[in-house]
């Protein structure tokens, strides 16, 4: 039986990531496969580490959509996949990848996923994550920082020079293309709640 997939979209830090990571310890991993669109970024290792650094990863064209697709229909076809290693601090992928097996759902994820036509129409469930710009911009800084080897500027620069014009462009306005829209600020189990429930009946029902 093919999965229903639901997707999740919403700017840069609208809490996306902490919404999946939720539903998979309420739920089970043995229910849902997750496909992060980050992982999914183009190998840059083409280029010198300066040219990746000044690479717009913000626009639709820096993802491998292609092999995103293919990746869906595979498990919708009970095959399992590697999803990528992408090295944040490199801007390459690297050797590895997280093994995913078929399960019931599957959830996608990405600042950018309502955008490509091919790939917003097969999404069952479209949830848009609204949260405001200077939370979202707070929780890259800490993320990046933290967990991706930034510095306070470089975040600073890339969210003025790419992210912020980027989300204007393409981010906010796939908010048209989302069947549900939930607050990301300060109310994260609200979108979590929402989507267990879905989830859950889903299961029940088939």
């Amino acid at each position: 039986m093919k999965p229903c997939i639901l997707g999740i979209a919403g700017g840069s830090g609208a809490g996306k990531t902490t919404i999946v990571n939720q539903l998979i310890g309420r739920i089970g991993e043995e229910q849902i496969a997750w496909l992060p669109y980050d992982a999914y970024y183009r190998d840059l290792g083409h280029l010198t580490l300066t040219e990746r650094q000044q690479y717009n990863f913000d626009h639709p064209d820096a993802f491998d959509t292609e092999l995103y697709m293919r990746h869906i229909a595979a498990l919708q076809q009970g095959q399992t996949i590697t999803i990528p290693n992408y090295d944040f601090v490199s801007y390459t992928r690297v050797a590895g990848g997280i093994v995913t097996a078929p399960r019931p759902i599957l959830i996608l994820d990405g600042i950018l996923l309502f955008v490509p036509v091919m790939l917003r129409n097969i999404i069952e469930m479209r949830v848009f994550i609204d949260t405001a710009d200077d939370i979202r911009l707070l929780r890259r800084m800490q993320r990046d920082t933290t967990e991706r080897g930034r510095s306070m500027e470089s975040v600073r620069q890339q969210y003025l020079r790419t992210v912020r014009p980027m989300h204007h462009a393409y981010v906010a306005p796939s908010r048209q293309y989302a069947h549900v829209i939930v607050p990301g600020d300060d109310s994260i189990d609200v979108a979590t709640t929402l989507l267990q429930h879905h989830i859950q009946q889903l299961l029940i029902h088939g």
